[in-house]
């Protein structure tokens, strides 16, 4: 099993966007083969900026997931509208 961190810092003013979206994102995660679960987290000193962990079976399984056309077409959208700067994404392995 592996859990995966994802790091996003949000534009001013696209909060609730971003959260939406992680919503829309979560629904494709629960059809993924291999995902447990996952959840969303705001940090308290800064709003903008949240941390996405994420429980899979495997790192071929999340990586099935990031390549994905409906992962690629959410972050092609948050990219362009949303993110401030590129995400970061940290896996351990268990």
């Amino acid at each position: 099993m592996i859990t995966v961190g994802m790091n996003y810092v949000v534009r001013a003013g696209k909060e609730s966007v971003f959260e939406e979206a992680f919503r829309s994102v979560l629904e494709a995660m629960k059809e993924m083969a291999g995902h447990r679960e996952s959840h969303l987290y705001r940090d308290v000193d800064n709003a903008r900026s949240y941390l996405i962990v994420s429980l899979w079976d495997s790192r071929e399984s999340f990586s099935g997931f990031m390549r994905s056309e409906r992962f690629a077409r959410v972050v092609s959208w948050g990219s362009e509208q949303i993110l401030e700067g590129r995400p970061k994404h940290e896996i351990y392995e268990q």
